[in-house]
């Protein structure tokens, strides 16, 4: 008797331990706050996916150990105060972290809320991926130890364009023209700063700021710029506001260069179609049809299931290193996780990444490509179905892509 009791307490025992991990593991919860109504629906609704998609990759490969992800929508429309009642009503369902890309005046929004609800509630705090608000301020003056930027700022990028257009002696009159809010107004100051720098020589024709998501006949700004007599463009459009502004340029016969930030996004390559071939460019964190087409096997995957173009990479970044933190951490509570990440480095689809710790600002390559043919060997992945893709002109490295920091980074205790 005595020695079949001790036999089904050892049982019990060893079940219990086999238990424990799966009793452990939890679904973390990751509520992504930008526009899934409205003008910028189709961008946001594609982001959602992308988080979703590789979710289940992440998932299924244990990238985050036991513990699984789930990337929820809420739909901010676009506008501040949509996305702090959001933000409320996500801390209130329990959510302990945020994503957010579609706009930088949201994301100073959401930083001094998050920051707000820290201080007033420690052991609760929330955690901001952010996945595309790239004002440079978020990642200088307006820096915080719980916001993590996966996208290049601004800077960054311009910096990249500036170098590409410095080295065409054809570029002699340039007209910016962006979305009037803080990213297209730190677009325009980066443009004219650059420039001055690189090409003194051109002469910038126009600077153009137009209200975001409100204008649906972008004909009198093309007007302006036929007028000017510029040759090339730039902007930092995204979304509707991109594709109307190339659909305008097409209509009208613009004969003029797009330098840009987001035509490789959603819309933008319908919009362009014939008429964009080899005379718009967009700089960005990755290209489909990039030098070894890494990534491949999720554009295929994601083209399969959604029957949607996967572009958002800066979403497999977030994913990776956020998975890679909490199993780092052996934890889910923000704090531990947002040390893990300071000073990760990880491999994305654009090569090894490093999130830089002083300022939370992803470190990582650059691509800049232009509107070409798919020719089954440089440009082999299309958009949209337009018989176009991206052909890579040049990566620029992640030091060569790196920019200053005014960050004064003040960290919580561990």
């Amino acid at each position: 008797m005595k020695f079949s009791f001790h036999k089904k307490i050892t049982a019990i025992a060893f079940a219990a331990a086999a238990l424990a991990p799966a009793a452990q593991a939890e679904n973390v919860r990751i509520a992504v706050i930008d526009p899934l109504s409205g003008a910028f629906a189709a961008l946001g609704e594609n982001q959602l996916k992308s988080w979703q998609y590789l979710a289940e990759v992440a998932n299924k490969g244990k990238w985050a150990g036991e513990h699984t992800l789930e990337f929820v929508g809420f739909d901010n429309k676009a506008g501040v105060q949509d996305s702090l009642s959001q933000l409320k009503r996500a801390i209130e369902q329990g959510y302990r972290y945020v994503a957010e890309a579609n706009g930088s005046g949201v994301a100073f929004a959401l930083i001094d809320a998050i920051n707000k609800h820290n201080e007033r509630n420690p052991g609760k705090e929330v955690l901001f991926l952010n996945h595309g608000a790239i004002d440079p301020e978020l990642t200088n003056g307006k820096c915080s130890f719980w916001h993590f930027s996966f996208d290049s700022n601004v800077d960054m990028k311009m910096q990249g364009l500036v170098n590409v257009m410095a080295g065409n002696q054809n570029v002699k009159k340039v007209y910016i023209i962006g979305q009037n809010y803080a990213f297209g107004r730190s677009v325009s100051k980066a443009a004219k700063e650059m420039l001055a720098q690189k090409r003194p020589d051109v002469q910038v024709v126009g600077d153009d700021l137009h209200p975001i998501g409100e204008v649906k006949d972008f004909a009198p700004y093309i007007a302006k710029i036929k007028s000017s007599g510029a040759d090339s463009v730039i902007t930092g459009n995204w979304g509707a506001d991109l594709s109307l502004l190339i659909k305008a340029a097409k209509d009208a016969g613009l004969n003029v260069n797009f330098y840009t930030y987001y035509a490789i996004l959603k819309g933008a390559p319908t919009a362009m179609g014939a008429s964009g071939l080899d005379r718009v460019k967009f700089v960005g964190v990755w290209n489909p049809n990039n030098e070894k087409f890494l990534g491949k096997d999720i554009v295929d995957g994601f083209k399969k299931k959604y029957n949607d173009d996967f572009t958002w990479m800066q979403a497999h970044s977030a994913v990776t290193m956020f998975s890679k933190a909490i199993k780092e951490a052996k934890s889910t509570e923000p704090l531990k996780v947002a040390y893990a990440l300071e000073n990760m480095t990880a491999q994305s689809l654009n090569g090894e990444v490093q999130m830089r710790a002083t300022d939370h600002q992803l470190q990582q390559p650059l691509y800049i490509a232009t509107w070409s043919k798919v020719n089954g060997k440089d440009v082999k992945i299309e958009q949209e179905g337009t018989g176009f893709g991206w052909k890579t002109d040049k990566v620029i490295p992640a030091y060569e892509a790196a920019q200053p920091t005014s960050c004064k980074m003040i960290r919580p205790a561990r």
